[in-house]
């Protein structure tokens, strides 16, 4: 008991947090931290917040559907800004800084957007756990100046999770995603089609019932990775074969499981390496 209402205080220090903003804009991508921290943003300041999701070829067309859904289900004004990321420069190579590359450039055009809109400030949802991995692209939001109440707070994805359920959020238990970007080894080219059978690939996953799942993609072969209970079932009544049958259709000649597993950020293995 002690432990939530500690949770809520938190809580309630992080909507006066952003109350004090007077108007604001979230980068919005409908995943759990961005829902959380727009839902508390439409609680202190009403129709002062402003919900910006950028649309990319990096972006599942399920998750814009969602984000979509959510705010016209709150009533939050949404503003949708397509960019093609493959005009950033330095981008399709896949550089180690390419996270670092495509945000700045992202989070320039939503400042520019947020201002358009009149919020004087653009936050997103970065959580005290994000500082544990290599994520170059922090570097960007510091350099802009975005703001990240959640980490200024003290959230935890845990906390953010469990004050998620409490609120009601839908969100509470949904997967962690990441940009499709994510699913190619460094220095390996992307490219718009390369990404879409990524995209299809896991969507392919999601309806056979597997929630948690990547597709990592190293040259023509696909690296699954699946939840340990899922290394097991996606081996029962043969589903494996209906898995590479599908991805061979997709353009992928070998398809493979990892057996350690669901793992975020495993592409940035080889660079602690180097």
């Amino acid at each position: 008991m002690k432990y939530r209402d500690e949770l809520e205080q938190k809580y309630n220090c992080l909507k006066n947090r952003i109350a004090s903003e007077g108007k604001a804009a979230v980068a919005f991508s409908g995943g759990v931290d961005s829902v959380f921290l727009l839902y508390a943003a439409w609680e202190a300041l009403g129709d002062g917040v402003l919900a910006l999701t950028v649309s990319l070829h990096a972006t599942p067309e399920r998750e814009l559907h969602e984000a979509e859904a959510f705010c016209r289900k709150q009533g939050i004004r949404h503003r949708v800004e397509t960019i093609d990321e493959f005009t950033i420069e330095g981008f399709a190579d896949n550089p180690p800084d390419r996270c670092y590359l495509c945000k700045r450039e992202l989070f320039r055009r939503m400042q520019k957007a947020a201002r358009e809109e009149g919020a004087g400030v653009l936050m997103e949802g970065s959580n005290l756990d994000d500082q544990g991995d290599y994520r170059p692209g922090l570097r960007a939001l510091s350099e802009l100046g975005i703001r990240s109440p959640l980490k200024e707070a003290g959230f935890t994805k845990a906390e953010i999770r469990e004050m998620s359920k409490k609120l009601g959020l839908a969100t509470f238990d949904k997967p962690s995603m990441a940009c499709l970007a994510s699913r190619f080894a460094y220095g390996e080219k992307i490219t718009p089609g390369k990404m879409k059978m990524v995209e299809q690939a896991e969507e392919y996953l999601a309806e056979l019932g597997f929630v948690q799942r990547r597709v990592r993609m190293h040259g023509d072969l696909a690296r699954i990775e699946l939840l340990p209970d899922d290394i097991l079932r996606i081996m029962e009544e043969e589903r494996y074969q209906k898995v590479q049958k599908r991805l061979a259709e997709l353009g992928f000649s070998y398809v493979t499981l990892d057996l350690k597993g669901f793992e975020s950020g495993s592409m940035n293995k080889g660079l602690s390496r180097k």
